[in-house]
């Protein structure tokens, strides 16, 4: 059979990579024996983690969780779009087969996505994706008008995009389920500050739903 893949130097870049597995496998393998075997037998995370894409927030580092011990999401802006089959799907297996105890949205300050959605300017295909964050702003407006200071405004916007996630998380028919199980995830708004690195908890009360119930509440089939 002809090789469709030539071979060739590997670029110094990837290099790097597999130099970096080889020393955290070594590592690991002196740090814990029995690493490798315990994780090759499954899973049972704890956590949901649903952040943005940014290269400087890493999801189990900051949290201090190690591997295993968080299911993970990402995106651009850690968004919860109800049109994202990826995102449901994630949340979906999180909740109904891993029976993760909290789902966590963590947004960050100085969020590139949140700032671009903000502007007026146009970015190409992800101003379609930037129009969740549109929203958010459209229903916050004039308390962010209300802050003059440019930073401020965008922390600000991060913190209210951040809560509107949660709420939207539990619109989802995946979330609606689980709160009728005795013990329910727990949803979670959390804020990465990237210039000293601690997470903030924003303390949204999701029962503010339940207002709602009558209108996003449902029966599943056959019931």
């Amino acid at each position: 059979m002809e090789r469709i893949i030539d071979s060739q130097p590997l670029h110094p870049d990837m290099e790097k990579i597999f130099k970096g597995n080889r020393e955290w496998v070594e590592f690991k393998q002196q740090e814990d024996p029995g690493f490798f075997e315990r994780s090759a037998k499954g899973q049972a995370p704890k956590y949901l983690f649903i952040g943005c894409s940014d290269s400087r927030v890493p999801s189990s580092q900051i949290a201090g969780t190690g591997p295993g011990e968080m299911f993970v999401h990402r995106n651009i802006a850690n968004m919860v779009v109800h049109t994202d089959m990826n995102l449901l799907s994630v949340l979906q297996y999180a909740v109904e087969v891993l029976k993760v105890k909290h789902v966590m949205v963590v947004g960050h300050y100085g969020c590139g996505g949140v700032a671009a959605a903000m502007s007026d300017k146009q970015f190409g295909l992800i101003d379609n994706w930037l129009t969740n964050i549109k929203d958010v702003i459209r229903l916050h407006e004039e308390e962010l008008d209300a802050i003059t200071d440019e930073n401020q405004r965008l922390r600000r916007l991060v913190e209210l995009n951040v809560t509107e996630q949660v709420i939207n998380l539990s619109k989802t028919s995946i979330i609606q389920n689980a709160l009728k199980n005795e013990e329910p995830p727990q949803l979670h708004g959390l804020v990465y500050d990237i210039n000293d690195g601690i997470l903030h908890n924003l303390n949204i009360k999701t029962g503010m739903i339940k207002r709602f119930e009558h209108i996003y509440g449902m029966q599943e089939a056959g019931r």
